[in-house]
């Protein structure tokens, strides 16, 4: 669900992700045609099982906030086995 997004000073969104049992998020980048590309997500229910975020070269990784470059680095989610995941994603453009 997208909570905010804006333009001004600098194009920002804000997303609240909700992943279920089974889900996953496969490998990839997010491409950009301008600029460099930030994201801070800040998980605020782990799953029971799974869902881990995995991204080799984060600018900061911890088990519940993760700060990388989607534009960048390949990043994923791992299946959710059991339970419900739910992150607070805050994106921005520089």
């Amino acid at each position: 669900m997208l909570i905010f997004e804006g333009l001004r000073p600098i194009p920002v969104d804000c997303y609240l992700l909700r992943y279920g049992e089974g889900t996953h998020i496969p490998p990839h980048r997010d491409p950009v045609t301008s600029g460099r590309h930030f994201r801070l997500n800040v998980v605020l229910r782990e799953a029971r099982r799974g869902g881990r975020f995995v991204c080799e070269g984060a600018i900061f990784s911890s088990r519940r906030i993760n700060l990388f470059r989607p534009d960048m680095v390949e990043h994923a989610v791992t299946r959710i086995d059991e339970g419900t995941r739910i992150v607070l994603s805050v994106g921005w453009l520089l």
